[in-house]
């Protein structure tokens, strides 16, 4: 849900809005342009919305989730690439807006919207745009991004940008993607006599290894799972997508994941939890719990994106050889989510245009910004993750090249991923709401031995259909 962990659900974290950072503009050469036609009363600009910002023109915008202080690498990046992006836009003043801890979270952001106070260039993920449309927060950028403005626009893989449309219209650019798939312990599957570099590929190969791995005792858990904070039902959709399920019917109006795919679901994890014992005792997991046992060599698999493994590398102190990944069991389909970067609504035609320039910039040009892996490497952060990855074509090759050979980490851990790729699957609607409701669900099949499934997918059912019908 990277709405509901990490870019998943936003972590809990404080509120409160640091007091804006203003980084100010460097002067430097820029190319003048051949407009000047107007359309800004900042200075510069073109009446075309079609037509690259104006070097010569004046603005200042404000931008969401700028690294807080704490994390020294990224921030020194940040200002690194405010200056580098002046050196093309002399006039465009960046002000970068920070929060202690995680970026957003679900009561602050939708506060934000209600007041209208969210910056000029705010932080949203995937499943946050009926949100932000229903609050008419957020500019129509169609006719600003083409491929003067994004050069690499026809290389971003098309079902990212569909998940910022509505109405064939454009409502943002993507940050990162993601689609989730079997994160495993390599030091376990060894010791349980599995090949770590062929992770399970079938659910009844999942519960095999599940049992293997739990056998080896010391309180190790073969598979796990979460059933608590909208997490729950999170997994239970990507376990549903895996073996071609829904959650919703086509028209996102009914519950449609009471059904023989959605029974086996439920009733694999059951007998994973109660018959084989292979799920461990300790239930009613949140985002953060399975990274810790996985970390700590008591976890030998469980459901993931790949940033995980960077979250567990950098703030629980494992080694990066220590894990491997698989395509998600099943692999008819897989939950994909992600982040991007909204426009604020009623902004002037120039700082909408100077956003797309600096989202250009920042996020979107192989080699440069967040895809400078030179960079990251030289800073000591992660290389080698197979995601964030939304490239295609040529640009795909070179992003892919670079990442290799600025790699951190042991990429061939994770080639059964890589080579395997899953389609992606969107996240239902109302998703928060539909995973609060299967947490019911994930938490009846995994603490209560005497669990009528039935009756558990029926109930949430009638709930989920309350929901849809809110809509």
């Amino acid at each position: 849900m990277r709405s509901a962990g990490l870019r998943r659900t936003r972590r809990a974290g404080a509120v409160a809005l640091v007091s804006a950072l203003t980084l100010t503009a460097l002067a430097a050469c820029g190319t003048s342009s051949s407009g000047g036609d107007g359309g800004s009363s900042e200075g510069g600009g073109s009446s075309d919305p079609a037509a690259p910002l104006d070097p010569e023109t004046e603005v200042t915008l404000t931008i969401d989730c700028m690294p807080p202080a704490a994390k020294a690498a990224e921030l020194r990046q940040w200002k690194e690439d405010v200056a580098e992006f002046n050196k093309t836009y002399p006039n465009v003043t960046i002000e970068g807006r920070s929060t202690p801890g995680q970026c957003l979270e679900p009561p602050r952001f939708t506060a934000m919207l209600k007041a209208r106070s969210q910056p000029d260039v705010f932080y949203t993920y995937f499943t946050d745009l009926p949100q932000v449309l229903a609050e008419d927060g957020a500019e129509d950028v169609t006719a600003y991004v083409n491929d003067r403005t994004v050069p690499l626009l026809k290389d971003i893989d098309p079902d990212v940008l569909g998940a910022l449309k509505h109405d064939g219209k454009l409502y943002g650019l993507p940050t990162s993607n993601y689609t989730m798939g079997l994160l495993i312990n390599r030091t376990l599957f060894e010791r349980a006599g599995l090949d770590p570099d062929a992770p399970p590929r079938t659910w009844a190969e999942v519960r095999s290894a599940a049992r293997r791995i739990a056998a080896l005792g010391d309180g190790i858990a073969g598979f796990g799972e979460y059933s608590a904070g909208n997490t729950g039902g999170w997994h239970f959709t990507a376990q549903l997508y895996s073996i071609g399920g829904d959650v919703v019917d086509a028209d996102g109006r009914k519950a449609a994941f009471n059904d023989d795919l959605g029974r086996q679901v439920a009733r694999t994890l059951h007998a994973m939890r109660w018959q084989d014992d292979s799920m461990g005792r300790t239930q009613l997991l949140k985002w953060g719990d399975l990274q810790k046992q996985i970390a700590t060599d008591k976890l030998g698999m469980y459901l993931a994106a790949p940033d995980d493994i960077a979250y567990m590398v950098q703030q629980l102190g494992a080694e990066y050889e220590n894990f491997g990944m698989g395509p998600i069991p099943g692999e008819r389909n897989t939950l994909a989510g992600g982040n991007s970067y909204m426009i604020k609504k009623g902004l002037s035609p120039d700082k909408i245009k100077a956003a797309v320039a600096w989202l250009n910039f920042k996020n979107l040009t192989v080699g440069k910004g967040q895809f400078d892996w030179a960079r990251t490497k030289d800073d000591r952060l992660p290389v080698g993750i197979p995601q964030p990855n939304f490239w295609l074509n040529g640009s795909k090759k070179k992003d892919d090249a670079a990442r290799a050979e600025h790699a951190t980490m042991p990429v061939e851990n994770f080639r059964a991923f890589m080579d395997n790729p899953v389609p992606g699957k969107a996240e239902p609607p109302r998703a928060q709401e539909i995973y609060k409701v299967l947490d019911n669900v994930m938490s009846g099949i995994l603490t209560n031995k005497d669990a009528d499934v039935d009756k558990l997918l029926s109930t949430a059912e009638s709930q989920v259909n309350q929901v849809l019908a809110r809509r």
